[in-house]
């Protein structure tokens, strides 16, 4: 990370209240710092390309949902490189105005992944109206500054505390696993020894078994693959981009000789950073 000495600028998704906000907040600690909130993911990615701020807070992930493709986008468009990551345990609640009950409740706003994640509370309320919103915090803060008991939020307790909210119904989430990558963007890469996870993109020839084979040199060199996500290339129709998560050092002479390996077989190959990894909140509790 940067000095340590220096007050950082930072940016993340959404807005204060946020989950993004908490990755954030345990990304960085307690360290001196210029808050930014932006409305869209490619606010963030462009807001460090430009340099506008040093680091920014994307989701990349979700365990329910999968991945948040526009952001491997935006990475890829903007030229950021991951510098580190963060596991939030995701607790959606559907937020009212004070005085308002569930039976009030004809509106709902919410991030599209915010309805995804709780599909099946929805379902049991179909007459509602979903209202797709930038974020589950700021669609916390609209219902809050509408003040209408017929409109209401899904977002965590942060929101609803922040914006004086009531919980009308706590834990609408289906799965109790809930939880969302988040990516740390900065400009460059920043390796250190506690960086054990490498995320990369890389193209293959168009032919069968190219991926077979270039993805045999992770296990034959020990690193252990632990995401895959496919993207379109532009102008070059059924043809992919694929993003990979691994376990590895580029410090490790040997796990740079996969790499190498894995280069030369590709028609296009990328590092998109080499990070400390981040542990869930269930191997956090079981190494206490």
């Amino acid at each position: 990370m940067a000095d340590e000495m220096k007050k950082l600028r930072v940016g993340c998704y959404g807005a204060k209240g946020s989950y993004t906000y908490e990755a954030m907040e345990r990304q960085f600690g307690e360290r001196e710092r210029e808050e930014h909130y932006y409305p869209l993911f490619e606010d963030v990615l462009k807001a460090v390309s430009e340099g506008v701020i040093d680091y920014g807070v994307v989701p990349i992930e979700n365990s329910s949902t999968g991945g948040i493709t526009e952001v491997y986008d935006l990475i890829m468009k903007y030229d950021c490189a991951v510098v580190g990551e963060q596991l939030i345990k995701i607790e959606h609640n559907l937020l009212g105005v004070p005085g308002a009950t569930i039976e009030d409740i004809d509106t709902v706003y919410s991030h599209p992944q915010g309805f995804a994640q709780c599909r099946p509370f929805f379902n049991e309320h179909r007459d509602w109206t979903l209202k797709p919103y930038f974020s589950t915090s700021r669609s916390a803060e609209k219902v809050a500054e509408d003040g209408k008991k017929n409109q209401a939020a899904v977002a965590g307790r942060a929101a609803a505390k922040l914006y004086g909210l009531s919980i009308l119904k706590e834990n609408i989430f289906f799965n109790d696993s809930n939880c969302t990558r988040f990516f740390v963007i900065g400009p460059h890469m920043e390796i250190t020894e506690k960086s054990d996870k490498i995320t990369l993109v890389i193209a293959v020839r168009h032919e069968p078994g190219a991926l077979y084979h270039v993805l045999g040199y992770f296990f034959y060199g020990g690193m252990n693959m632990t995401h895959l996500e496919s993207r379109p290339m532009a102008g070059r129709p059924f043809e992919y981009f694929f993003h990979i998560d691994v376990t590895g050092r580029l410090m490790d002479p040997s796990n740079q000789h996969t790499l190498k390996g894995l280069e030369s077989m590709c028609t296009y190959f990328k590092i998109l950073g080499n990070y400390p990894s981040c542990i869930s909140e269930e191997e956090r509790k079981e190494q206490r």
